[in-house]
């Protein structure tokens, strides 16, 4: 069983920045972890996921530029540094595992691979 918590949401206004923490436990295993978004009224959606050792990330495209994903393995925690933020990037953002220990950027970025998730937490930009 793993569980995830996230952390560091709260209310912006337009071009700030926050950084989103999410901590892992209940898992020895080290794999692909991943964040997404779900705005109101709309579907949840892929923001960014990084490889088991940090080599390789991704990101949607709407955020590219703008958002940094990073993790401390030894501290179980991946980060979500958010720069620039537009009041479209409000949305409850979650953090999920993906049981994959090797890099895949197809599956990496389909919510489908991903097996556990967070509660979210909230992030609302104002104009």
């Amino acid at each position: 069983q793993v569980q995830l918590e996230e952390s560091g949401g709260g209310l912006v206004q337009a071009g700030d920045s926050l950084t989103l923490s999410c901590a892992a436990s209940g898992s020895t295993v080290t794999t692909v972890m991943g964040w997404f978004r779900q705005a109101p009224g709309k579907e949840r959606v892929f923001v960014a996921a990084i490889s088991p050792n940090g080599g390789a990330t991704s990101y949607a495209a709407s955020v590219k530029g703008r958002f940094t994903i990073s993790r401390d393995n030894a501290k179980k925690t991946i980060f979500l540094q958010m720069n620039a933020l537009r009041p479209e990037d409000t949305a409850v953002y979650l953090c999920a595992r993906n049981p994959r220990t090797y890099w895949s950027p197809s599956r990496a970025t389909d919510d489908a691979h991903y097996d556990y998730w967070g509660q979210g937490t909230q992030v609302t930009v104002s104009s």
